[in-house]
């Protein structure tokens, strides 16, 4: 059996519009995901990333590549693929007027499960993501993050080997992204495969054993958090000033090519990429002081996500000139 639960090769679909002209939302896409981790799809929007979600859970036939998920043609063997897979989607797929063991038993018997079994497995999962305390409580009455823990038990209903979340913390609060989180953790631990996509890095950051980058339909970079990261240069230095007068002058004081520091003059912040971390801390403090040039704060850190993207696809537009 293949390592991968899912391959993507040149996969394409465009979208046509009303006068035969179309928007590739998919432009040659590669992927591989690994079986038993989680990776993660990120991009902004219009990248392709619903695109490939709904290409891969056969809700959308790709106009030309190859994509096999679980062993089966997405294509050839779509009913072989979707008893395979689960599918978390941004918007919520439940009754808020039924309890939640309710609904769980519910897409129990649309699964075709015995009364019985839907019922067993309802019980299963309400304990698996501790909700067994309001099983009985309308979903309508549920906070974001019990409800989004409530739609990703009824994705599991028939013990998926690949299960996709697109975008599953969107418009949640820190509480109930974290809850998420736990939550999908625990699946992997269990050897589901999970493939997320999200507009939130820190996400990708906390969750995901490998990240692609995804931009205009294409995968523009892939590798673990830390391979990405270091590509961007490894560790940055961020200085804060008291004075946004004297950005040019500090700025000029650090050791990296003047192209590479940014400068955000709103935020009196410098920050710029350093190869020894200490010799680069060191240096930075002593010069500043002999310099005459005040900062408020100074710390080293590895490069964020955010960073890894907008240096790849060359989308940079936070950075600002110094006044």
């Amino acid at each position: 059996m293949s390592d991968a639960a899912i391959t993507v090769e040149e996969a394409r679909k465009t979208y046509r519009g009303a006068k035969g002209s179309g928007t590739a939302a998919l432009d040659g896409l590669d992927l591989t995901v690994a079986r038993g981790t989680v990776h993660a799809v990120l991009g902004p929007n219009g990248a392709g990333k619903t695109t490939l979600v709904r290409v891969l859970a056969t809700l959308l036939r790709p106009d030309s590549g190859r994509v096999v998920v679980a062993g089966h043609d997405v294509v050839r063997e779509a009913y072989q693929v979707r008893l395979r897979i689960g599918l978390l989607g941004q918007h919520a797929a439940l009754d808020e007027e039924l309890g939640g063991r309710q609904n769980l038993e519910l897409f129990g018997r649309l699964y075709h499960l015995g009364a019985r079994r839907a019922r067993a497995r309802a019980d299963e999962l309400l304990e698996r993501f501790g909700l067994s305390d309001t099983g009985a409580k309308a979903v309508g009455q549920y906070s974001g993050g019990m409800r989004r823990r409530l739609d990703l038990a009824a994705s599991l209903i028939t013990e998926p080997e690949v299960l996709f979340l697109d975008e599953p913390t969107t418009g949640l609060d820190p509480r109930g992204r974290a809850e998420v989180w736990d939550a999908v953790r625990s699946l992997v631990g269990g050897g589901t495969t999970v493939l997320l996509t999200t507009q939130y890095l820190e996400e990708a950051d906390q969750l995901a054993d490998r990240v692609s980058m995804v931009d205009s339909g294409r995968v523009v970079a892939d590798g673990t958090v830390d391979e990405l990261k270091t590509a961007t240069g490894g560790d940055r230095i961020d200085i804060v000033l008291r004075d946004a007068g004297q950005l040019e002058a500090a700025a000029a004081l650090l050791p990296a090519a003047r192209d590479t520091v940014t400068v955000d003059a709103d935020r009196r912040l410098l920050s710029a990429p350093v190869t020894d971390r200490m010799a680069a801390l060191t240096a930075v403090v002593r010069a500043l002081q002999e310099a005459g040039v005040e900062a408020e704060d100074v710390a080293l850190r590895r490069p964020t996500l955010d960073e890894v993207f907008l240096h790849l696809t060359g989308r940079d537009e936070r950075v600002k000139e110094a006044a």
